[in-house]
């Protein structure tokens, strides 16, 4: 994957329309036009948004600016990141059960848990809200996750 992903709209749909489906809600504000649905997400949003891909140790695939100013990672780094290293080792294993939950029930909302940033800083997540990637045709692609509140620890 390469930074183009960040303002791919088939791939914007696909954040959108399987949170629209699983959760019930938009990602986008409705005076964003569809059009700009990709860029307004990945530069503007108010909110955290990441999505990992379907190997069997995920890595992300995608993180907006929001993400990666939390995160303190650059598109390039975060990217390369395996996403179980977001949390500290001790909060891996809680983080694996959340995964296999959104997994087998399509998302979970109200999410809340430590992570970590590149510096080492920690803080919590805040009503998160994690879902899985399903395509119109049912293939799932990963998971995403979205947080606008969080605090350092």
């Amino acid at each position: 994957m390469s930074t183009l992903l960040a303002l791919d709209s088939d791939f914007c749909t696909l954040l959108v329309e399987s949170h629209r489906r699983l959760v019930g809600s938009s990602l986008v504000n409705q005076d964003v036009p569809r059009t700009d649905a990709a860029r307004w997400l990945y530069e503007e949003a108010p909110f955290c948004l990441l999505a990992h891909n379907t190997d069997p140790d995920p890595r992300f695939v995608y993180a907006n600016r929001a993400a990666q100013q939390c995160f303190e990672y650059s598109w390039e780094e975060i990217t390369s990141l395996r996403s179980r290293f977001s949390a500290e080792e001790p909060n891996q294993e809680e983080r694996s059960r959340l995964i296999g939950l959104v997994r087998t029930q399509g998302f979970i909302d109200g999410y809340r848990g430590i992570r970590i940033a590149k510096s080492g800083r920690r803080f919590w997540i805040e009503n998160g809200t994690v879902w899985n990637l399903v395509d119109r045709e049912g293939r799932f692609h990963g998971q995403a996750a979205t947080f606008s509140d969080w605090k350092d620890v």
